[in-house]
């Protein structure tokens, strides 16, 4: 016979909490297993993609591989769209610029000392 404790109960879909973190069971939001403070890890290179697929043809320019936290990347992105006159967003460790700014964006990220290049054809 199957114990019916609170660690023992298998999970069950729920929205009332949202989504849940697979390590430790709780809330993403107060996850505790999880260190959202850390820049993620990569390779130390930002790269510079066009995307238009499943965007309505629209083209967005994807910005990955940035050792920053998320307070500092929303700042950035911020600072980049304005340099760009455009609007994006900044989420999951990305930052995603509306239009081809690609030559643009190069160039601002070298000049703040980042190592940048472009990635894809």
């Amino acid at each position: 016979m199957k114990k019916t404790g609170s660690n023992d109960a298998p999970v069950v879909y729920s929205s009332e909490l949202g989504r849940i973190c697979p390590g430790c069971g709780k809330p993403v939001k107060g996850c505790v297993c999880r260190k959202s403070s850390t820049a993620p890890a990569g390779d130390g290179v930002i790269r510079l993609r066009r995307e238009s697929k499943g965007r309505g043809g629209k083209t967005v320019l994807v910005i990955t591989g940035l050792p920053l936290d998320a307070t500092a990347l929303t700042t950035l992105a911020g600072e980049l769209k304005r340099r760009c006159g455009c609007g994006g967003t900044a989420k999951d460790g990305v930052i995603e610029i509306q239009g081809d700014h690609g030559e643009l964006l190069l160039a601002e990220l070298v000049k703040r000392g980042y190592k940048a290049k472009r990635a894809g054809g």
